[in-house]
């Protein structure tokens, strides 16, 4: 009985703990695309040395810049023959590009309201020209990627629901295969808490053996993904690591815990006549 409902409540965690891979995957994936977003902050033709250090020392300690490329003037000049075809600097006299830099930004900062306020940031800067990037394209996205992670939230909720369920019933169902010893234990004077605690700390045993089960189960698969199809699910941090780990082992044990007692209780208060039209 104890074997089947371990396996039992293992295989529903196992499920919880895939929501929660499958979340933090979309969550790493989004921040993938978001941090994509580049940002060209273009230097005005005065600027020199100086205010490349000065705008380099401001972007390195910005929590909003991921990572920034220094372009100077000849590189871009170099860049705009490389994919147009032309030297302006030959019929001008001179290169009317200027240096300017590469920012790619952090996924918390990715939105278009964050990215209206580094703009005016920026372009405040005396040594700055203007700040461009994709207004239209960035807003599209953050919408497709609202929409999105609110369905993922819905189906999550709904997995999630789905899976208390099961594991509820079926502690329930191994409490009420001993519902003839709780009432026993109930006629002979043995108190709530005398008949609880035994049927509790077993429970709760399933509860958690039954969690690290399934989480040797998640962990075989995502080193299987890993290893066979070359694709890190989510960055295998302490905090997400912790966070899988955290969820599994609550869940299994909050859940046993809650339905132990609510079968036991109801099996305590019930008469002996009752137990046999059940």
């Amino acid at each position: 009985m104890y074997l089947t409902t371990t396996i039992s409540v293992a295989m529903v965690l196992f499920l919880i703990g895939l929501e929660c891979v499958l979340l933090l995957s979309t969550k790493s994936l989004i921040d993938a695309v978001k941090e994509n977003t580049t940002v060209e902050i273009l230097l005005q033709q005065r600027a020199d040395t100086t205010a490349f250090r000065r705008m380099q020392t401001l972007l390195d300690a910005a929590p909003y810049c991921k990572d920034s490329r220094f372009i100077s003037a000849q590189e871009a000049l170099e860049e705009h023959i490389q994919y147009l075809g032309e030297d302006p600097s030959k019929f001008l006299g001179y290169n009317p590009l200027a240096a300017s830099y590469e920012m790619h930004v952090t996924a918390n900062y990715a939105n278009p309201d964050s990215l209206s306020m580094i703009e005016e940031r920026l372009v405040s800067l005396p040594y700055v020209d203007k700040v461009v990037y994709q207004k239209d394209l960035l807003s599209t996205l953050t919408r497709n990627i609202n929409k999105l992670s609110f369905v993922l939230l819905v189906i999550a909720g709904l997995l999630l629901l789905i899976s208390l369920v099961l594991i509820g019933n079926t502690i329930r169902l191994q409490i009420y295969s001993r519902r003839f010893l709780i009432n026993t234990m109930t006629l002979v004077g043995a108190t709530g808490w005398m008949i609880k605690a035994p049927i509790l700390g077993k429970n709760l045993g399933i509860g958690f053996v039954a969690a690290l089960l399934a989480l040797a189960a998640i962990s075989g698969a995502v080193y299987y993904v890993m290893m066979h199809f070359g694709v890190l699910l989510f960055a295998l941090t302490w905090q997400n690591i912790a966070f899988v780990a955290g969820v599994v082992i609550v869940t299994g044990l909050l859940i046993t815990l809650l339905a132990s007692l609510f079968a036991t209780g109801r099996y305590i208060r019930m008469k002996t006549d009752m137990m046999y039209e059940i």
